[in-house]
């Protein structure tokens, strides 16, 4: 390989935090709440659609799956626009996407027209996390990727009570359409903040483009560089993209659909279990405070003890608490097993969806790897309501979350054996 090439891979994996990385971050991060606030917030409007009459249940369904297939196709898409087109474009267009889509949303005569503007919207939307956290990736110094990554998740994570809040208030004293109107003037505002996000330097570099990822280069080594010996020897890069993809595709997958299983049917899960739906409620309030606990954990463990030490014992755990809490019968340790299994689920959001799929990839496949991952996750995710209901009604409770422990244990095996540990080496 060229000694310029080499020279240039050292400088960009061991470029000290600059003015540029900070406005890097703030752009992503404030991208991200966005992402998490709507998601949140999507089941709130629903609720107001139906109570206000313009929508049926039936037609309340179609509207929250738009927004899953939505979020589906995007993911697959910023895969294919972000490793061919550039990260920065990617990046720029899904959220006028959203932004566009969700503005005209306050405006839809019926509820047919806002379905169709929901999956548009969402299609913008899910490519927000595939280009938010591979961004990070590819712009943190490697010897603190883990903590840079780790910490837009724990800022991801505000988005929850921010859409809740926005909902309550704005839904309550005005009206749904109120609600789509404040998000998407948010989104064009970030839009147009992003205007002068840089280009990945690294994707530049893949591009042949060496002169605009020297400019790009200059601007993050301001603050000088990390000591170039302690990152390791790079065997993530060495894995094939079929490799890449089965690891994350099955790590993402599990993640999210353990805690996507637990954390929307928790009042559920309650009320079937003795507990009346006023302090079901609550109960959930409070184990949902695990959430912000368990992915600042995942961030302060990934760099210090490693991705998959962090991943497989966070999996590992995730059983036996799914188990324990099936088993529980008193107030006390429902709420207790309810709130240590949220923050472990955390963790491992942290840890995989923020930080290690996208290092499995090479810098040429790394958005096509995250995005299907992400977009099989998700569409995943928005199927397992139909097999929950089934599986509860059925069965019980019980099955539930003997299936979230299969889950995990079936991802821990997965990882454990066939994936690589990517703590403080460089993504190429």
């Amino acid at each position: 390989m060229d000694a310029s090439i080499i020279n240039f891979d050292e400088r960009m994996d061991t470029a000290k935090e600059s003015p540029l990385f900070y406005k890097v971050f703030g752009l992503v991060g404030a991208g991200l709440i966005l992402d998490s606030a709507d998601v949140y917030m999507a089941s709130n409007i629903n609720s107001a659609l139906v109570a206000h009459h313009f929508a049926t249940l039936t037609q309340g369904s179609l509207f929250l799956s738009a927004g899953f297939f939505g979020l589906f196709a995007g993911s697959m898409i910023a895969g294919y626009f972000g490793d061919h087109f550039g990260r920065r474009k990617a990046f720029q267009w899904n959220l006028l996407v959203f932004g566009l889509a969700t503005l005209i949303s306050t405006m839809a005569p019926n509820i047919g027209t806002l379905i169709v503007l929901r999956f548009i919207a969402a299609t913008g939307l899910g490519a927000e996390t595939v280009t938010g956290f591979s961004m990070i990736s590819e712009f943190a110094p490697v010897l603190k990727r883990g903590k840079w990554s780790g910490l837009i998740s724990v800022i991801a994570n505000f988005g929850a009570p921010l859409g809740f809040l926005l909902s309550t208030l704005l839904i309550t004293h005005y009206s749904w359409r109120a609600m789509f109107f404040v998000i998407g003037i948010f989104a064009l505002a970030l839009w147009i903040g992003r205007r002068h996000l840089p280009e990945s330097p690294r994707w530049l570099k893949v591009q042949d483009r060496h002169e605009e990822a020297e400019e790009i280069l200059g601007q993050l080594e301001t603050n000088g560089h990390y000591d170039a010996q302690k990152i390791e020897n790079n065997s993530a890069k060495k894995i094939s993209p079929n490799r890449g993809i089965l690891i994350a595709t099955v790590a993402v997958s599990a993640a999210l659909l353990c805690q996507y299983m637990f954390t929307s049917w928790v009042p559920t899960l309650l009320v079937k279990q003795g507990i009346n739906i006023v302090h079901s409620m609550w109960f959930s309030t409070i184990m949902m405070a695990g959430a912000p606990l368990g992915a600042m954990i995942g961030m302060l463990l990934v760099d210090r003890i490693g991705r998959k030490f962090t991943i497989v014992p966070g999996f590992i755990l995730t059983a036996i608490a799914g188990i324990a809490y099936s088993m529980e019968r008193t107030a006390t340790g429902i709420l207790i097993n309810g709130f240590i299994l949220t923050a472990i689920m955390y963790v491992l959001i942290a840890s995989i969806l923020s930080v290690y799929a996208s290092e499995l990839f090479s810098t040429e496949f790394r958005f096509r790897g995250t995005g299907f991952a992400n977009g099989v996750a998700k569409l995943l995710t928005a199927l397992s309501p139909y097999l929950v209901v089934k599986i509860v009604t059925i069965y019980g409770p019980t099955l539930l979350f003997i299936m979230i422990t299969a889950i995990a244990l079936f991802a821990a095996i997965i990882i454990g054996f066939f994936g690589p540990e990517t703590k403080k080496q460089s993504i190429g």
